[in-house]
């Protein structure tokens, strides 16, 4: 982070960019004010705790940022387990912050995207995207990123535990039952589950789900979303959340899953004290930023054989509220982080694939390219269930996490978010409910 920081310090003194930023604030007056008054303005920027690794609240980057415009970025840490709750609250009573930090697709279930956030269409930096889809719904342009990577869902796995215990990546469940009981008898813990995020539990059924109905049912999503079939309909939906919970019932999970959460993952897999984990790529990125020199790698949730790797909508991106009291200088924010300096060296430390047409991506970090090579360029990926799904799946997160609490059975998850399923679609006034 050091030497990090000390680039950022080198990178963003630069006078071009001051001028351009100034440039930026002097479209709107409320910018204009915050730099020719020297009156320090303040913008809150809401992440989830999950994030607070995140390449846009480096803190040496928000001071050079502050530095360069007399505008201050405050950083809200939201309680991973709660942070859609909490701004779904903040949007309904007006109590906004000024930027979110959240993911695209879940923003538009959760957080009534199109209703509560600005458009961003017009913005200077948009003219240089190379791929405006991933950071746009409907047509428009709502979020914020200097990446066009999507997150690739599977089983983190450490591969010097697989090459010490002399193991092969598994190609079904029953290899990779076999796998983690001999990672135990090593007196390791086979499978880190931080269930206490909700979030975290549909990492495995997301993708099985996905690739599901990819093989065998390929109208499936849309015929759940007309209300021709029901989710208690899919016999192998009920397989799949059941095959989870048998992991932590074979005693090849951490004790404590309800109550341990995803801000511990990198810590265990930095101390090697666990072997596997149902996450996406980003934990590999967020470890290895700690210590290159751990090991990991990526393979598709085996529910079943052949099972490809999950591909979900890309994460993290930055969204202003339309009722942010700072909307311009949030918007400034962007600007900085989107000039060719910034988002040059963000995507360098960060290993990202670049999104804008200025900016080179740089040679890619090992994990990521074996899984461009193993999955993404022949084509053995299946984009995952919450890019097919329009509602928000905090209930089912939650009646997932009521299996492991022992309160409901695989069977009653789907009967509970049928009913659920139904009722929001009925709200939103989809055709068929």
């Amino acid at each position: 982070m050091d030497n990090k920081m000390k680039r950022f310090s080198k990178l963003l003194l630069l006078p071009a960019l001051a001028v351009a930023l100034a440039a930026c604030g002097s479209n709107s007056a409320s910018s204009g004010e915050s730099s020719s008054s020297g009156e320090k303005v303040t913008i809150e920027l809401a992440i989830s705790k999950a994030s607070q690794d995140s390449a846009f609240v480096d803190a040496e980057l928000l001071k050079q940022f502050e530095e360069q415009t007399n505008i201050k970025v405050n950083i809200q840490q939201l309680p991973s387990e709660q942070v859609t709750t909490v701004l779904q609250t903040k949007l309904a009573v007006g109590e906004t912050p000024d930027i979110v930090q959240y993911n695209l697709a879940s923003a538009a279930s959760d957080l009534n995207l199109e209703r509560n956030f600005e458009i961003l269409d017009n913005e200077h930096w948009v003219s240089r995207l190379q791929n405006k889809d991933v950071l746009s719904w409907n047509g428009h342009v709502y979020s914020f990123h200097v990446s066009q990577d999507t997150g690739m869902q599977g089983v983190v796995y450490n591969k010097d535990i697989f090459e010490e215990l002399g193991l092969s990546v598994p190609n079904s469940y029953e290899e990779f039952v076999a796998a983690a009981e001999k990672i135990k008898a090593a007196g390791i813990t086979p499978i880190f589950m931080p269930f206490k995020d909700n979030w975290s539990i549909n990492i495995w059924t997301s993708a099985a789900f996905a690739d599901y109905a990819a093989k065998n049912e390929p109208t499936l999503w849309e015929d759940l979303n007309s209300n021709k079939k029901k989710w208690t309909d899919i016999p192998a939906f009920e397989t799949i959340i059941q095959q989870q919970y048998d992991l932590y019932e074979k005693g090849l999970t951490n004790a404590d899953l309800l109550s341990d959460s995803y801000d511990m993952a990198v810590g265990k897999f930095l101390n090697k004290e666990v072997a596997m984990m149902f996450m996406g790529d980003w934990l590999i990125q967020d470890v290895q930023n700690k210590d290159p020199n751990v090991r990991l790698g990526l393979f598709p949730i085996p529910y079943a054989s052949d099972a490809l790797v999950g591909a979900s909508p890309l994460g993290g991106q930055l969204f202003i509220p339309k009722q942010a009291k700072h909307i311009e200088e949030a918007k400034q924010f962007l600007d900085f982080l989107a000039s060719k300096e910034v988002a040059q060296e963000i995507v360098n430390e960060q290993e990202y694939v670049s999104n804008f047409s200025d900016v080179t991506t740089p040679e890619l970090p090992e994990y990521k390219q074996e899984i461009v090579d193993q999955y993404i360029t022949p084509q053995k990926t299946v984009t995952t269930m919450e890019a097919y799904m329009s509602v928000d799946l905090s209930e089912l997160y939650r009646s997932l996490q009521d299996v492991f609490a022992g309160s409901k059975t695989a069977k009653d998850v789907l009967e509970t978010w049928d009913a659920k399923f139904n009722q929001l679609m009925k709200d939103k006034g989809v055709e068929g409910f």
